[in-house]
């Protein structure tokens, strides 16, 4: 069976035939195209529109293909333009003229867009399935550290000291509202548009609630040209994909600065480093580094659909075919990088001494000494205006805020006692003790609660 081109007088030149195929990629699709036909066939069959004696030659036949393609029996054919064809062709092979009768009440455009959409309902389960794995590593890891310290930053500047568990917990919130995105992305793909034919609907009494129950999907489509020319579903999956893998970069960033002699907060394992090719002592952290440098082609994926979409009118058009190896890619590249991602941060190990050390330097307290003097009747703005001038005695002496005398306190504010002293890093953590805080007994809840959300 040749592509279908009764209308015309020429073959298709080579050219152009190589430029418009899509079976070297969209041959991943081999799953969702002979699972659709055969549901749609016996659904052909229950409405009388074939017999079932052809639903059965058909279903084997197309039962018999999925084995080829699985076992690396079938042959593609550039020729045949993509997978739809490319399996019909085959399966005139097997059973002859009634392969026929399965295009019946079913057009490639509708027949494709279910079949992406099969595609991107079985990719948005890995991806949450796979987000939630990272999860857990980062629960795991937050709860294998509750008492480490480290500091926290603004602008890249030490802060103040933070729990590393509540540093953590902090991207097991973004992971979270990933899946609460990809979750409800699967909300508006769970939707059947096989029936709609070409644009129009089709002329046969057809059942697309059974083919709908048969598939799997939630509902069927309201229109049938929208059915048909509609890929929001995979802008979607690709703007949750480029939202997740920012939250990924972010933390790569985190473990490449963190690994580095300069911080020495952490040691990523060796079979997730690599070497330089002339620098026998370097340990490169290239899983966090791809990790962050595949973020820029998911987000090409995204602007690539948007433009596609942009300025098509209704219904089908061939701009369409470019949906596919942009969506795979992000799928690939999202879900790959989250399991070697996860691999990764399993095996860690964070330096406490030195976060501790880090964290208690550069005059993180100073906040602290501030909010002793607002609690003391000193309004905050003095009170920041008064500790500034005492970090600014420390620098020119060269010391700690802790190292400095209670005199050099007190001539600064008579509101100064000894307890100032008492200010230390884990007073600083356990005074944070509001919902959504740092304090130990904050992080307690929130991995009780993050711990419950994980079991759910």
């Amino acid at each position: 069976m040749k592509p279908l081109r009764s209308r015309f007088e020429k073959d298709t030149d080579s050219k152009v035939q190589k430029y418009t195929e899509s079976i070297s990629y969209d041959q991943q699709l081999y799953r969702e195209d002979i699972i659709g036909s055969i549901a749609h066939a016996r659904m052909l069959s229950q409405c009388g529109i074939i017999g079932w004696d052809e639903v059965e030659k058909i279903v084997e036949g197309l039962n018999s293909i999925r084995e080829e393609i699985q076992n690396g029996e079938f042959t593609f054919d550039p020729a045949l333009e993509d997978i739809h064809m490319s399996i019909e062709t085959r399966l005139f092979e097997k059973i002859g003229e009634v392969a026929g009768k399965l295009h019946t009440a079913r057009s490639r455009n509708d027949q494709v867009a279910t079949d992406m959409r099969m595609y991107a309902k079985d990719a948005i389960f890995e991806t949450i399935v796979l987000l939630q794995g990272f999860q857990k590593v980062i629960l795991d890891l937050a709860e294998t550290n509750k008492e480490v310290i480290i500091p926290g930053y603004t602008h890249m500047q030490r802060a103040q000291p933070i729990l590393l568990a509540h540093h953590l917990l902090a991207y097991f919130e973004m992971a979270q509202r990933d899946i609460d995105r990809f979750q409800d992305c699967l909300k508006r793909t769970d939707v059947l548009p096989l029936g709609s034919g070409a644009l129009a609907g089709v002329p046969y009494r057809i059942d697309r609630n059974m083919v709908a129950k048969d598939l799997g999907f939630a509902e069927t489509s309201a229109n049938s040209l929208d059915a048909v020319s509609d890929r929001d579903f995979i802008i979607e999956y690709q703007a949750a994909a480029s939202i997740a893998m920012m939250h990924l970069s972010r933390l790569a960033e985190e473990m490449i600065i963190w690994s580095s002699a300069e911080f020495g907060f952490i040691e990523i394992d060796d079979a997730y480093a690599t070497s330089s090719s002339i620098m026998p002592q370097k340990k490169n952290p290239d899983v966090a580094e791809l990790a962050r440098g595949k973020t820029g082609r998911v987000y090409g994926n995204l602007m690539a659909i948007l433009t596609t979409m942009k300025g098509l009118p209704l219904a089908y058009n061939r701009d369409l075919q470019e949906d596919k190896e942009g969506f795979f890619d992000t799928v690939n590249t999202l879900n790959s990088t989250l399991e070697v991602f996860s691999g990764m941060l399993e095996t860690v190990k964070f330096n406490a001494e030195r976060t501790g050390k880090a964290a208690s330097e550069n005059y993180t307290l100073a906040t602290d000494v501030a909010d002793y003097l607002a609690k003391k009747g000193v309004p905050f703005r003095e009170a920041h205006g008064i500790v500034g001038k005492l970090v600014v005695l420390a620098i020119s002496k060269g010391k700690e805020l802790t190292e400095l005398s209670l005199t050099d306190y007190q001539n600064l504010s008579p509101h100064f006692e000894e307890d100032v002293f008492s200010i230390t890093s884990q007073s600083s953590i356990a005074d944070r003790n509001t919902h959504g805080g740092t304090a130990p007994k904050q992080l307690e809840r929130a991995l009780k609660i993050a711990r419950r959300k994980l079991n759910e």
